[in-house]
């Protein structure tokens, strides 16, 4: 039984479909499909059933799934500490964040790093979901909240300001009943955030007439003429065609952290990475060139974010 294989066979139980599989690996579907029947004759069992919604496991194949997580768990660990191992400042570093994040705040520290180590390759993933550290889909991601995984090692970065934007030239509003003022916010999805808690109370009868989960979105609708919009600071002081409205009670800021596994203390182009990200991002519990002084989640802590 070829561990290949068996990998294979997960992504397909994970997705569904060969070509969500496929993407996940970076593979070609025909290849998959070769290497899935290349499995079942080698177990002499059915493993997989192609129905109208895509593969599903046969009970044979369920089975065999379990035991394959356990391989996959223990193939990923040793992945990880040998990579953890890595002193060289070469090799490929996967760093997540969220979009603005990565466009407004990362963008000039990755680009600082590269130029000072070109051995070193930086993959920057804009995503909303807190990636997989124990599989690898990112080494070091940045969120607006710690992880509650086991295993992992986080730090509180920086503290973020946000403030009420509006287009340039356009008089800002007055705290209180927020009649006729436009307003523009996250979607539907993100309406337990604080900013959009403050919108509701500063402005209880403001017209909120559009939303968006990406911040530069918003931004750019706000010098659009769209309407007013509550924008982190490191963003709206420097984003062209809108201006900055300073109330009372401010929006309330939000912290950010980063993480990464404990298997990767070791591995030379993160902590290098990271050393400049404090160097440069680092609130009032950091200091210029300081190694990061980070805890470990506990191991009894099982739930991700």
């Amino acid at each position: 039984m070829d561990w290949q294989d068996l990998r294979i066979f997960l992504a397909v139980a994970r997705a569904g479909t060969l070509s969500g599989a496929a993407a996940r690996l970076g593979m070609s579907q025909p290849t998959m499909g070769r290497r899935i029947r290349a499995l079942e004759d080698s177990t002499g069992q059915k493993l997989l059933h192609r129905g109208p919604e895509g593969f599903q496991l046969t009970d044979e194949g369920a089975s065999v799934l379990l035991h394959a997580e356990r391989m996959e768990e223990e193939a990923l660990a040793i992945e990880r500490q040998l990579a953890g191992h890595g002193a060289d400042l070469q090799g490929l570093l996967r760093v997540s964040c969220s979009d603005w994040f990565g466009l407004h705040v990362l963008s000039p520290v990755i680009t600082e790093f590269v130029g000072r180590h070109p051995g070193v390759r930086i993959d920057l993933i804009t995503d909303v979901r807190f990636l997989d550290l124990d599989r690898r889909e990112a080494d070091l991601v940045f969120r607006i909240r710690p992880s509650e995984s086991p295993g992992v090692v986080q730090r509180h970065l920086m503290h973020m300001s946000y403030a009420l934007y509006g287009p340039a030239g356009v008089q800002g509003p007055a705290t209180g009943n927020g009649a006729d003022i436009k307003l523009i916010t996250l979607n539907t999805a993100f309406e337990d955030l604080p900013d959009v808690h403050w919108l509701r109370s500063t402005f209880p009868s403001g017209i909120f007439t559009l939303g968006s989960n990406n911040r530069d979105v918003q931004a750019r609708l706000c010098g659009l003429g769209a309407g007013f919009a509550v924008l982190p600071t490191l963003l709206g002081d420097h984003f062209p065609g809108i201006e900055r409205h300073d109330l009372e009670p401010p929006p309330p800021g939000r912290d950010v952290w980063f993480v990464y596994h404990q298997d990767l203390r070791g591995l030379a182009r993160l902590r290098a990475f990271l050393d400049l990200v404090i160097e440069k991002l680092g609130g009032r519990t950091t200091h210029a060139g300081a190694a990061p002084e980070p805890f470990v989640t506990p191991a009894l802590q099982v739930k991700d974010r």
